[in-house]
């Protein structure tokens, strides 16, 4: 059996071990359990077509261990079956994120495409875009980079939206 590295993930301090395997994602299907707050079992793991999970050799931690991995599309057939709302974030979060950043880093660079990266420091990690040789944060990004809880509170989107308003209503009256 060949043995595989993956790519650690982050998500509120837990962690995704994912592969990039013959052009798709794959996931360990313990801690892809542990994100969903269930335990991924025999039996679920046996409700997926016989492709859309494998067990592979992969580096965790520091030694090789059979890891029973998850596809792409076995993920989200997961997330289906096993609905609560936090599922549909962490969908757009393995599609936005963790994919787009494992699909870019196994392309060849384009200098004039716009990639994604994954920058990881003390328990956190973002999604960062590179483009024009320059790193760009998503904005909705910015309260996990400052460490706050929002940038936007009410009264602040309400002062923004008023000279709007005002200049919306000097326009229509003319």
């Amino acid at each position: 059996m060949p043995h595989h590295k993956a790519t650690l993930f982050l998500r509120h301090n837990r962690p995704l071990h994912a592969l990039w395997l013959e052009s798709q994602a794959w996931f360990s299907a313990r801690e892809l359990g542990r994100l969903i707050g269930r335990y991924l079992d025999e039996q679920i793991i046996r409700r997926l077509d016989a492709d859309q999970h494998r067990t592979v050799m992969l580096l965790r931690y520091g030694e090789y261990r059979n890891t029973v991995m998850i596809s792409e599309s076995g993920a989200y057939t997961v997330l289906a079956h096993h609905y609560i709302p936090e599922n549909r974030s962490l969908r757009r979060w393995l599609t936005y994120e963790v994919i787009a950043v494992m699909r870019d880093a196994q392309g060849p660079t384009q200098h004039d495409a716009p990639q994604t990266s994954l920058m990881t420091w003390t328990g956190r990690s973002l999604c960062l875009l590179h483009w024009q040789s320059e790193p760009w944060i998503r904005l909705r990004d910015m309260p996990e980079v400052l460490g706050k809880s929002s940038i936007h509170t009410p009264s602040t989107n309400a002062k923004l939206a008023q000279p709007w308003r005002q200049a919306a209503a000097r326009l229509f009256r003319g």
